[in-house]
């Protein structure tokens, strides 16, 4: 069964779709992300995100070409996001950047385009100091030419975003941040929302999806009975619990997965409302804690934490 996944307004008035497929992953057999986002285009997903730093847009473009050539979907029936990386940063670099994400995607233009971190680095790693004022001219660039429909930034904070507002000439629509029952982030969601722009969570299942090695046999999401009875009342996983919470906070989410069936999963969330003391046991398990503490960039100019 196809799932009919609701859809979110942007700022500039396009239509985002409020469950997608993100595609970042440590590690992955050739073949899988296209695997994935065949399996998901045919349980119903309509948004695709992905970035130029998880180095498998061709593969994402290519699951995407064979769900269209095989009729499951047309191309504007799909929300594709992309993301530029932190070595192209100056305001030249931005759309030869992007132009090439396209041509390993296969497609004419994106949805959407992040600038992924605030940071900037030379292709050596080392701090280039690029101020993203300078990053985000590129960025409106893109979108006045029609590559990028949409234009957003990623993992920047409260401060970093409204900077970019104060001057900009095409507003951000989004800012794609972690958000999950251990770091709920209220304060910076409620910022977002203030302001116009859409936030998205990513790595939603936090300590839940054991994506990090070193929570394993601690996480306590995962085996706390109060979240444990939230689904067993509703007949739904943990999983799906935290992320109709999310969606109840109106904010948009993009688990990833290589499974069919937990794909499928991930999008069985429409059938069930949370009760506000349900959203209470969700948001208890906050400790501000970050899954993606990104501390490799934390001697770098405009790290956002």
């Amino acid at each position: 069964m196809v799932v009919e996944v609701p859809k979110i307004q942007l700022g500039n008035g396009q239509t985002m779709p409020i469950v997608g497929l993100g595609t970042y992953a440590r590690k992955a057999e050739p073949g899988q992300y296209r695997q994935a986002v065949e399996w998901a285009i045919e349980a119903g997903y309509r948004h695709i995100d992905t970035a130029s730093s998880y180095h498998n847009e061709e593969e994402v473009g290519q699951g995407i070409a064979n769900a269209i050539s095989k009729g499951l979907v047309t191309r504007q029936e799909l929300f594709v996001t992309t993301k530029l990386w932190n070595d192209c940063h100056a305001e030249a670099d931005v759309i030869p950047a992007l132009e090439k994400s396209l041509a390993r995607l296969k497609l004419d233009y994106v949805d959407l385009y992040l600038v992924h971190w605030p940071v900037s680095v030379d292709a050596s790693g080392e701090d280039m100091g690029i101020d993203y004022l300078e990053t985000w001219r590129g960025m409106e660039e893109a979108a006045r030419r029609g590559l990028a429909r949409g234009i957003g930034v990623s993992n920047f904070n409260a401060d970093q975003l409204q900077r970019v507002i104060r001057v900009a000439q095409i507003k951000p629509l989004v800012n794609q941040i972690e958000i999950n029952p251990t770091l709920t982030n209220h304060e910076l969601v409620n910022f977002c929302k203030a302001n116009g722009v859409v936030p998205i969570a990513y790595t939603a299942l936090g300590l839940l999806s054991e994506a990090r090695p070193e929570f394993a046999g601690k996480d306590v999401i995962k085996t706390d009975a109060a979240l444990g009875r939230v689904a067993e009342q509703h007949g739904k996983t943990r999983a799906q619990v935290v992320l109709r919470n999310l969606i109840q906070r109106s904010i948009p989410v993009i688990p990833k997965s290589f499974t069919q069936s937990r794909l499928a999963e991930n999008l069985d969330i429409f059938d069930f409302e949370l009760s506000p003391a349900d959203m209470d046991v969700v948001d208890s398990y906050n400790i501000n804690h970050r899954c993606v503490p990104a501390t490799g960039f934390a001697k770098l100019k405009n790290y956002p934490f």
